[in-house]
């Protein structure tokens, strides 16, 4: 990969970018193929961030119709009926992103997500997933990690007001400005069936942890037990939810408060996307691709959390403790 110059059409093309995070990152972005499954609406937001940064290559994977509900939060969908009836969302957010660049290949893979072997997946350098199972989300952060070539993955969850983004990019090196000196640091990613099995009293500062991350965890256990889909899901699951809830907290001898039933309610409200709010998480997961692909700044770990109520984004690092620490 850095063995390759840049062509002078990119260089023209991405000379802005370019003085900011120099050649390299740009040759290594030109260079990196990204699948992304699931075409909701802050998707959406995210594949126009890297389509403009100009990545090498785009694969959607979302054979959904095209929905009121989804023309709503997804703008890459035109108003127009003609265009888009018979057609899946991503055959039509295909069309629409092309616009946005050239230069980057933009291509429509069509299937079931869980139904993909490994040998898919190695075409990728990075793996974007939404509105899938949990099971499902663990399924393929497997089969990234036992790649190779260290597939980077990601999965979003926007829920109304509320976003989720998970991160793991197992062992990623990567420079960060550290006073008036630019340092070299290695971080290490525990697999997405780790960070959400933790058991909740051994989180560092436990009590300050985004109410967020317990919140999503109940809801998600719900829907697994369920066998529903994200987002099918209602208010009327709402006495469930907080049955499975006071299950959980009981089991691990947590308090109930940190997970209110204000924000479950919420979650449980959010079936519909917040466009304000798939904006902000679709350009922090753009953000954090370009970080972990150009190796440029300290990205993620391993969780982020958006609430539009308070306005306040939080990262937390839901990760095992260190014994030594």
């Amino acid at each position: 990969m850095q063995g390759e110059e840049l062509t002078e059409q990119e260089t023209a093309l991405y000379d802005r970018q370019i003085r900011v995070w120099g050649a390299d990152a740009q040759r290594r972005l030109s260079k990196a193929h990204v699948l992304v499954g699931g075409m909701k609406g802050t998707v959406a937001e995210f594949c126009k961030n890297i389509v403009l940064a100009g990545v090498g290559s785009v694969t959607l994977l979302d054979d959904s119709p095209v929905t009121e509900e989804a023309m709503n939060a997804n703008f890459l969908i035109p108003p127009d009926e003609g265009f888009y009836k018979g057609r899946s969302i991503s055959e039509v957010c295909c069309d629409s992103l092309k616009d946005f660049n050239p230069m980057v290949h933009v291509s429509v893979e069509k299937g079931d997500l869980s139904s993909f072997n490994a040998d898919f997946f190695e075409k990728f350098d990075v793996v974007v997933i939404s509105c899938c199972s949990l099971s499902t989300k663990s399924a393929i952060n497997e089969i990234c990690r036992k790649s190779s070539k260290r597939i980077a993955f990601y999965s979003v969850d926007c829920r109304g007001s509320c976003g989720e983004i998970f991160v793991d990019l197992q062992e990623h090196s990567c420079t960060k400005k550290l006073a008036n000196e630019t340092v070299e640091c290695i971080l290490q990613y525990p697999s997405f069936e780790e960070a959400i099995t933790l058991p909740w009293k051994i989180l560092p500062n436990h009590k300050r942890v985004s109410k967020l991350y317990f919140a999503m965890r109940v809801i998600q256990r719900f829907e697994e037990s369920e066998a529903r889909k994200p987002g099918e899901i209602s208010l009327a699951d709402l006495p469930n939810v907080l049955k499975l809830k006071k299950e959980l907290c009981q089991a691990q001898s947590f308090n109930e408060s940190q997970i209110p039933d204000s924000l479950l309610e919420r979650l449980l409200l959010g079936k519909l996307e917040f466009p304000p709010v798939c904006a902000i998480i679709g350009g922090i997961l753009g953000q954090e691709v370009i970080k972990a692909i150009s190796r440029k700044g300290q990205p993620i770990k391993n969780f982020f959390y958006f609430d539009a109520m308070d306005g306040n984004g939080v990262v937390e690092d839901i990760s095992k403790p260190n014994p030594a620490s």
